[in-house]
């Protein structure tokens, strides 16, 4: 008997490009796991219902536990003749039970096996990331409790705005992160409805029990609707989106260390396991593991924007195109996991040079601000007359190359008689961070207790 699930009603074998174009087990093989959970899940109902034999039952259940096992080992053999991951475990189940494995398929469709398993791949992979990123944090709210005295300029369009607190800067990433486990969270309450027992798309007429496969499957409940539960991809869609914004934050960060690591900057010093060498100049340090985080991006974002493609004329219920759903897939996540682990292991190692840091935090004339807000609350000055004088006096201090704070207070008088001598209490960087206060402020005391209360949260997590 043909092991082809539509070998009946087609005579003649496929051709062999059009068994190129079909197979797929090259990359669904990876839902093996969740093929065989769905699977076992689907079989105790069909005995439990009485649509399949206890004696049919528990033989598939015990070939069903002995593929598992196989795979795990791997070694179970994965034929590209057999087209699917489906077709391959239950053509290996038929070869250890025999005929009783052609049971299994009773009340069910690939099409709503497949739907089953992506979602069970999905929901597993999305608490894998959920646990990635919270590393991640953990991994920089703590080297922000440590730097939340170093300070570093702070930056508006790359060009030196203010003095910040190094430790405020990272604490802008745990933040992100922290919204991206938000949407991620979101997809997976969302996804979390079974489509098995949808069959192709209209149901079947087999007495099943959905509520029981659902919640031996761990989701909340059977999906409502069969054409919406084999045609539904939108779970993919908006995992990839969020993994999208995820890596867009880690790209953000993976720029920042290729910019600060440079020698124009010193800010970071590369750690030896994330960098390589020149093949002919041996004194160079690249950033090729941040370089390859910031390309990867793209890769995800592409693929993201072909499913989107994809899926956009496709009308209901299900098409053949859906197969182009899961190997852009499987690689855009799996690019995100190994990014999320490679950005946690730089960050863990990273060293930085807080003495360039504070250094070049005093240039551009960071503490610009602090001059005219001092002159709005000590000076009564209306802050647009005080941007004014403020913008005076920083030309004064470009025609003298100095910094504001070298300036001299006779200097400054000449400009505005208002200015007193203290108005050096503010233009330290020191003191216009100090001063930084306001909730979710740069001010060190602020940076402590913010990144306090984040890994508290994170060690309850």
């Amino acid at each position: 008997m043909s092991q082809k699930m539509w070998g009946g009603r087609f005579g003649d074998g496929p051709d062999d490009i059009m068994e190129e174009i079909n197979a797929s087990i090259g990359f669904d093989k990876q839902l093996a796991h969740q093929d065989v959970a769905g699977s076992m899940a689907h079989c105790q109902m069909l005995m439990d219902t009485g649509i399949l034999s206890q004696e049919d039952g528990k033989a598939i259940l015990n070939g069903l536990n002995q593929i598992e096992k196989e795979i795990s080992d791997g070694t179970f053999t994965f034929s590209r003749a057999l087209e699917d991951i489906h077709m391959n475990i239950e053509a290996r189940l038929s070869d250890i039970i025999g005929p009783a494995g052609g049971r299994l398929h009773t009340a069910r469709s690939r099409n709503d096996q497949v739907a089953t398993d992506f979602k069970l791949y999905i929901r597993d992979t999305i608490d894998h990331l959920h646990q990635q990123i919270q590393n991640l944090q953990t991994i920089l709210a703590q080297t922000a409790l440590n730097h939340a005295e170093t300070l570093m300029p702070g930056f508006t369009h790359l060009q030196i705005a203010q003095p910040v607190s190094y430790g405020h800067h990272l604490l802008a990433y745990v933040e992100m992160l922290e919204r991206d486990i938000g949407r991620l969270q979101d997809a997976r309450a969302r996804l979390n409805q079974s489509p098995l027992g949808a069959a192709a798309l209209a149901g079947t007429s087999f007495p099943i029990d959905r509520h029981q496969t659902a919640k031996t499957l761990g989701f909340d409940k059977p999906t409502d609707n069969s054409i919406d539960s084999v045609s539904d991809r939108d779970f993919v869609l908006e995992t990839l989106s969020a993994g999208a914004i995820c890596m867009t934050h880690l790209s953000r960060l993976a720029e920042e260390i290729v910019v600060f690591a440079s020698s124009p900057f010193g800010f970071f010093i590369l750690p030896d396991a994330f960098s390589t060498g020149s093949s002919i100049m041996p004194q160079k340090r690249n950033p090729d593991a941040a370089e390859l985080i910031r390309a990867k991006t793209g890769n995800l974002i592409g693929h993201l924007t072909a499913l989107l493609v994809v899926m956009k004329g496709l009308p209901l219920a299900y098409s053949k195109d859906m197969q182009e759903d899961k190997k852009g897939t499987f690689e855009a996540l799996d690019n995100l996991s190994l990014c999320l682990a490679a950005m946690s292991g730089m960050m863990q190692v990273m060293e930085i040079n807080a003495e360039a840091m504070a250094s070049r935090a005093q240039e551009g004339f960071s503490t610009a601000t602090d001059l005219a807000d001092w002159l709005v609350r000590v000076g009564n000055v209306p802050f647009r007359e005080a941007h004014h004088i403020t913008g005076q006096i920083v030309q004064l201090a470009e025609t003298k190359a100095c910094r504001l704070d070298e300036l001299s207070l006779e200097s400054m008088q000449e400009v505005d008689t208002r200015i007193t001598a203290d108005i050096f209490d503010v233009l330290s960087i020191n003191s216009s961070v100090a001063s930084r206060t306001s909730h979710g402020g740069t001010a060190p005391e602020n940076v402590k207790a913010a990144a306090q209360l984040w890994l508290e949260k994170l060690n309850k997590a």
